[in-house]
């Protein structure tokens, strides 16, 4: 599938005239205080809010870094929008190794979807979205619903899913802890692919240009949304920002993502 994308966003003047205020290093497993440094480290999210807003959604970002590197983030594409924005921390490969990565996603949106009323926003607004590694790992959480019935948390109130190049088979760093090449494409339980269900929540899947992109990613993207079709899905997109690589496509997708977002707020509300 083929996307020329030509998008100029804008935004109320209500949202930018808002209060937004970030509380930073938030503990988002249940238990804290542990012998695990590392853990009480790295599993922490900053969380950027509006103010005295209330009913706000709430986007759950992902840093990338190939599940080895990078850090938590609040992409500066998405502040000032009327939007919480919760950028999580979690443990990186080879200190730790899969699912324990996956488990930590899962504990992160378990964490806003208990807590965000408290701090005004919707718990039936909550979107999950992260570049390249997080786009993986929202993926993951999202479609593999055991991950979040750990937390007692339904995998299908997610409002939406919109990962960044994410990848669709078993990530490259799980086949590497497990000795294969990157080239070695392979579909397991740490594989998005292998979840694909009719019931899933709404799917914006985007990626960089195929012939630029890494490895398969578009491919791995494009057959994904494939089989959620076949699989009777009826809410799955997938855009290719053509001429973009797998790095240079987040800042075109932002907007897309903005978009979805206002689109499914608008459903949700609506259906009120």
């Amino acid at each position: 599938m083929f996307l020329f994308v030509l998008l100029i966003s804008s935004f109320s003047a209500g949202a930018q005239q808002l209060q937004y205020v970030t509380e930073k290093n938030i503990r988002y497993h249940e238990t804290s205080g542990s012998a695990d440094a590392y853990r009480d480290a790295q599993c922490t999210i900053d969380l950027y809010y509006p103010q005295g807003a209330k009913n706000y959604a709430t986007i759950v970002w992902f840093h990338g870094g190939g599940i080895t590197g990078g850090a938590k983030e609040i992409p500066k594409e998405l502040l000032n929008k009327g939007y919480a924005i919760a950028g999580v921390g979690y443990r990186l490969s080879p200190k730790v190794k899969a699912p324990v990565y996956i488990e930590d996603a899962a504990a992160a949106v378990a964490w806003v979807f208990k807590h965000i009323a408290k701090y005004g926003g919707s718990d039936k607004l909550i979107f999950v979205s992260g570049h390249s590694a997080g786009g993986y790992l929202g993926t993951m959480i999202t479609l593999d619903k055991s991950y979040l019935d750990k937390h007692h948390i339904d995998a299908n109130r997610i409002a939406g899913l919109i990962p960044f190049s994410g990848q669709a088979i078993t990530h490259f760093t799980i086949r590497n802890e497990n000795g294969l090449k990157p080239l070695q494409p392979t579909i397991d339980k740490y594989s998005p692919l292998y979840f694909v269900r009719q019931d899933a929540p709404p799917i914006l899947l985007i990626t960089g240009d195929r012939e630029k992109e890494l490895f398969g990613r578009y491919e791995e993207n494009a057959y994904m949304a494939r089989m959620f079709k076949l699989a009777g899905h009826t809410r799955t997109k997938l855009y290719e920002l053509q001429g973009f690589d797998h790095g240079e496509m987040a800042q075109p997708a932002f907007p897309l993502l903005l978009k979805e977002v206002a689109e499914i707020r608008k459903e949700i509300e609506s259906a009120k």
